[in-house]
């Protein structure tokens, strides 16, 4: 088929907004070309610092369309026939009058001719381009009414190696432009430096030669690489290796078109930094890749990757770079020299007039809630409750300081440099870092009990506070991360193996607010959770240490962590309509306050599922579960049967004595915690329930035998949701 290649070349197109757009150039075009009538075959798109390009397959012409349309009645007039007629584009003695149920219609034939692709895409590219989704665009030249990320210089547009003739001027008319040189054309240009100049090509595989002639690597996948790899050799030369860093290989390979990687030297007067810093300060400052040795300690090297290959081999690139690396780490110095000076404790006075959230008070004050949760949790974790605390009390004291001030992205880590420092206990220093992890799903999860303390206070309090005020996610947004908190406090758990009551504990961070103990006038303080939960259908334990409404806060809460743990059961593959079946049981040990526990349950559980006998017992679920449905509809609801003379035959009995059985060896063996005995004395419920099914007719003709075998299948359905609600199961 034939060839489409388009070419959108700019000036310098931020790194970060690359790829999105190359999506969102392919994504675009495909909806357009679909609603014309085409459909485009290995569709390929390239990006890189000045230029967007796209390449795919398409026919040489729509296929001709006939559409048939029904429209109003044969004798309508007024709007409704004015209407159909404007939808269609046809006149009123267009129309063909046919017979059909209910009278006589109007029918439009629409036939519309084949057109040239070329034709087509003369008229859906301009529009693609003027509605482009960038994060940001700019207009330039003081007349065009064209935006773009940055000036757009050249639009590239071939089909089978003819220029497709378009403009961006109003009306799109062929070949016009708005002042700008925006026009199409079949050229387009090398490297700025290396290989000025414009050139023209005929096709894609002409295009990526005479690109890579002109010292243009397109494709983004390759400059990755050689960034990767180059910058990798010339480590290994020093007997060095590079510290990984994928996220910055990614936005070098979108600063320069021609990776040249080059080493440079760190000035020893620098080395006795934290590491931490001078990798900071080189990638967030100057996108430099820190190195190694091989015994993990800081090398006093960089690597910096150039956009040219210099004629004295990156020399005087390297000095250059080696100049302005020292002007910043001697600013870091500085504030790193500076803060040293006091204690890090003697920053907390500053944090009093630092604003946490207009509802939530300051930092000030969420210190000393940190600091009595953490206490409250260590004792449930295993960790000493005093260094807990005073961890929880030093935790945030770095966020006053100059360098975290200077460098937010090290907050933690340089308040763990500074407790060290001040001789704090190594536990208490360690917390101090590791409690904002995990940061994402590639960080690892604190596992020392101290720094386990503090990381779950960080993240309850934070949801805790938030839900109260009322600040929660609302569709794709989180501005307080909230989805990432409730998940850092989920992997805690789990990996860790934790077994902590999460109601507790969530109510212990909703006491830490003054508004919810009555010291402010906001008596609505966490109240629409709570009242979501009532209404939702949570019933307070009366024996709760809780009063009722801060209980179904804690609820509402859970059934938020409940959802986060479902989203991650999913991305890890696992069942989580299994999960949603062992949240959903109606037993006293089926709530999700201990989530360790209730993933052990639903472990056992998937496992009773897959064997025959689960299988069969979950068929059987089924078929109760419809046949009561549609019975309670009639004369419904039918009540749990449990009087044996009311059974006329055997298998009644029979169904009725394993019942009686099983349900309280179950439920007493999930109180003590031996679930795959409990999925043992469900399994015993099959053959009575198979015999049940295949001797019995439930809906007998004698109302009082219907009824009790209703009632028999309702005591079944209960004692099973007594376990896990089978009704959640998919598949």
């Amino acid at each position: 088929m034939p060839e489409l290649l388009l070419e959108l070349f700019s000036e310098e197109i931020p790194a970060r907004m690359q790829a999105r757009a190359a999506e969102d150039l392919a994504r675009l075009l495909g909806e357009a070309l679909k609603g014309a009538g085409l459909a485009a075959e290995g569709l390929r798109t390239l990006h890189g610092p000045r230029r967007l390009a796209l390449v795919a397959e398409l026919p040489a012409g729509t296929a001709a369309v006939e559409e048939e349309r029904r429209g109003p009645r044969a004798d309508a007039t007024g709007p409704a026939l004015e209407g159909f007629l404007r939808s269609t584009g046809l006149t009123r003695d267009q129309l063909e009058a046919r017979e059909g149920k209910g009278g006589t219609y109007l029918y439009a034939v629409i036939r519309r001719p084949g057109r040239p692709t070329a034709e087509v895409l003369a008229e859906i590219i301009p529009g693609l381009l003027r509605r482009f989704p960038w994060p940001k665009s700019m207009r330039w030249g003081g007349t065009s009414n064209f935006v773009w990320v940055r000036p757009l210089k050249r639009i590239l547009c071939l089909f089978d190696g003819a220029v497709v003739p378009f403009g961006l001027a109003p009306g799109d008319r062929p070949g016009e432009d708005d002042g700008h040189g925006l026009a199409s054309g079949d050229r387009t240009e090398g490297h700025r430096i290396l290989s000025p100049g414009d050139f023209a090509v005929r096709n894609f595989s002409e295009y990526a030669t005479q690109l890579a002639a002109r010292h243009v690597v397109i494709d983004p996948v390759e400059r990755a690489k050689l960034v990767r790899d180059g910058i990798a050799a010339l480590a290994a030369a020093e007997g060095m290796t590079v510290v990984p860093d994928e996220g910055l290989v990614a936005e070098v390979a979108g600063l320069v078109e021609w990776p040249v990687p080059l080493l440079g030297r760190i000035d020893d007067a620098f080395m006795d930094l934290p590491p931490e810093l001078m990798r900071t300060t080189m990638r967030v400052n100057q996108r430099y890749f820190a190195l190694r040795r091989p015994d993990g300690g800081a090398a006093p090297f960089f690597a910096v990757v150039s956009n040219i290959a210099a004629r004295d081999g990156g020399g005087a690139v390297v000095g250059g770079n080696e100049r302005v690396l020292r002007a910043r780490l001697a600013d870091a110095r500085f504030f790193w020299d500076l803060d040293r000076r006091q204690r890090l404790e003697d920053f907390l006075p500053k944090l009093d007039s630092v604003v946490f959230h207009a509802k939530l008070g300051t930092q000030g004050q969420r210190v000393s809630r940190l600091e009595r949760l953490a206490g409250w949790l260590a004792r449930r974790v295993g960790a000493d409750p005093l260094l807990a605390g005073r961890a929880a009390r030093l935790a945030k004291a770095d966020l006053a300081s100059g360098l975290v001030g200077e460098f937010p992205e090290l907050q933690g880590v340089i308040g763990r440099y500074y407790a060290l420092k001040d001789g704090e206990d190594a536990r208490v220093a360690e917390a101090i870092a590791a409690h904002y992890r995990p940061m994402g799903p590639g960080d690892a999860v604190p596992a020392e009990p101290v720094a386990i303390a503090v990381a779950l206070a960080d993240k309850l309090d934070q949801l805790a506070g938030f839900f109260a005020a009322d600040e929660r996610p609302t569709g794709s947004g989180d501005p307080y991360a909230l989805r990432r908190a409730a998940l850092g406090v989920i992997r805690i758990l789990r990996e860790n193996g934790l077994r902590l009551d999460l109601s507790d504990a969530l109510a212990e961070a909703f006491f830490g607010y003054p508004q919810a103990v009555g010291s402010t006038a906001e008596p609505e303080f966490g109240m629409a959770v709570a009242q979501e939960a009532m209404k939702a259908g949570f019933q307070p334990d009366p024996k709760s240490a809780h009063p009722p409404m801060v209980a179904a806060f804690a609820a509402g809460l859970l059934d938020f962590l409940a959802d986060r743990l479902r989203v991650q059961l999913r991305a890890e593959g696992e069942r989580h309509d299994v999960l949603a079946a062992t949240l959903g049981a109606n037993g006293a040990s089926g709530g999700g306050a201990d989530l360790v526990r209730v993933l052990t349950r639903a472990a056992a559980l998937r496992a009773f599922l897959e064997g025959e006998d689960g299988a069969n017992l979950l068929a059987a679920y089924r078929r109760a579960a419809n046949i009561l449905r549609i019975e309670d509809k009639k004369d419904g609801p039918h009540r749990p049967e449990t009087d044996p003379a009311r059974f006329t035959a055997a298998e009644e009995a029979e169904l009725s004595a394993a019942l009686d059985g099983a349900l309280p060896e179950a439920r007493a063996a999930l109180a003590a915690e031996n679930d795959m005995a409990a999925m043992a004395a469900l399994a015993r419920l099959r053959a009575p329930v198979d015999a049940f099914f295949e001797k019995v007719v439930v809906n007998d003709a004698d109302a009082q035998r219907r009824r009790t075998r209703l009632g028999l299948l309702a005591r079944l359905r209960a004692a099973i949701d007594q376990v896990a609600d089978f009704s959640k199961i998919e598949g």
